[in-house]
């Protein structure tokens, strides 16, 4: 037993590597030792039979490997849902009219403030499990239903919890400039002083959180308020993300570029010459058609110009109780061949190499390579261009977290 290569093997799929575009291996096989894939390639190329080479082999009958599903943009962590304001946005109301009106973020504030963390924890639970079920293994978890430091807090915990109890790995990002909380409604660059002052270095003090992200909108942050926010996260040690361009042209993505952020989220309203500015860094941006599609926005992101220029464009839920109430990956790959014309490649891409590298993560997940941590998806399909193709199903049969199957369908 001690001289096997390998812990487990995955032999007879279709295995999509993520690199060089889908990276496909035909009749292909992935070996996962310690944790970590061992060895990838043909079947006919293995250096030793597997039930020889491996503890535990797995035939996957011309099933599909893909790297395990990451999903970079997430609010999986909120109590309570938004159920009416979905009906009155369907009667005319808008989202700024409904923020404005003490609804939106606002109304699930009071909602998360108010619930137990056991509560809160129980919700969120079901879930991650709904978005593990299709896929994923890497979620980042947002705060920002808070927006005082005992709720933050609250959240960021019950974001850990999930990570140690589910398997799954969490990204944690502290998002207390989400908007400004009623407290402070007159006060707001007061509320900036306190996330400076306060609230950023607890989160870091206490390695809740691997990033600092603030909503940049007219309705929400100005740029001069995210800066000050970028450079406190900066101070304390926290990577950069930004809501940007998702209502209008603030500038945010640029700010954003120039603080070599991880990622800027949303960008419907992206101009083209900013567009050639993230070309030129690390920052990726990240598209969310679930809110798209749930707003029913017409202004479609700037999907050209990033293929153009090459840019690694992320795909991401946006899972939220406001304007993306989605867990699937699969379906969120979909809405963006369908709404944003991109391809089914660039979509898968999109949920695993470009969404790693929106979390910075890249060196670690994201594609099927020798050394990187196995997480893996097997799917009941032959071709990874299924994912975004299907509607409303995800024929998950294993997923895979660092080399163990943490859930079999």
């Amino acid at each position: 037993m001690a001289n096997r290569l390998w812990d487990r093997v995955w032999i007879n799929a279709t295995v999509a590597t993520a690199n060089g575009g889908y990276g496909i291996i035909e009749s292909g096989a992935v070996a996962a030792k310690d944790g970590r894939i061992a060895w990838v390639g043909p079947l006919t190329e293995i250096p030793m039979s597997p039930a020889a080479g491996a503890l535990d082999v797995i035939d996957c009958r011309g099933g599909c490997i893909t790297p395990g599903l990451i999903d970079c943009h997430t609010h999986v962590v909120y109590a309570g849902d938004r159920v009416r304001e979905f009906e009155q946005r369907l009667k005319g109301a808008t989202y700024e009219e409904i923020a404005q009106a003490g609804g939106g973020i606002r109304s699930t504030v009071q909602a998360t403030r108010a619930a137990s963390e056991a509560d809160l924890f129980a919700a969120s639970r079901v879930r991650v499990e709904a978005m593990m079920a299709c896929g994923t293994t890497t979620i980042e978890i947002k705060s920002g239903y808070g927006l005082d430091i005992e709720a933050e807090l609250k959240m960021l915990r019950v974001a850990k919890r999930l990570e140690s109890e589910l398997g799954v790995t969490v990204k944690s990002t502290y998002l207390g400039a989400h908007t400004v909380p009623v407290e402070f409604k007159e006060r707001p660059d007061d509320y900036v002083e306190l996330i400076c002052r306060d609230m950023i270095p607890k989160v870091a003090q206490l390695g809740l959180a691997d990033a600092v992200d603030v909503y940049c909108e007219n309705i929400a942050f100005s740029l001069a308020q995210t800066e000050r926010i970028f450079n406190a996260a900066l101070a304390c040690g926290l990577s950069l993300k930004c809501h940007a361009e998702q209502l209008s042209d603030l500038g945010a993505s640029s700010l954003a570029a120039r603080f070599d952020a991880l990622s800027v989220d949303h960008l419907e309203y992206l101009p083209a010459r900013v567009v050639a500015q993230l070309a030129t860094g690390r920052t990726v941006p990240v598209l969310l058609p679930g809110s798209f599609y749930y707003l029913r926005e017409t202004k479609v992101p700037p999907v050209a110009s990033m293929r153009a220029l090459k840019l690694p464009v992320a795909i991401a839920t946006d899972c939220n109780p406001g304007t993306s109430p989605l867990l699937s990956l699969p379906l969120a790959m979909n809405m963006a061949c369908t709404l944003f014309r991109m391809t089914p490649e660039e979509a898968f891409l999109g949920v695993t190499k470009h969404a790693a590298q929106a979390l910075g993560i890249e060196k670690e997940r994201g594609t099927i390579e020798i050394g990187k941590k196995a997480d893996l998806a097997v799917w009941r399909l032959n071709h990874p261009a299924a994912l975004a193709y299907m509607i409303g199903s995800a024929p998950l049969l294993q997923l895979v977290k660092e080399g163990s199957c943490v859930l079999t369908k």
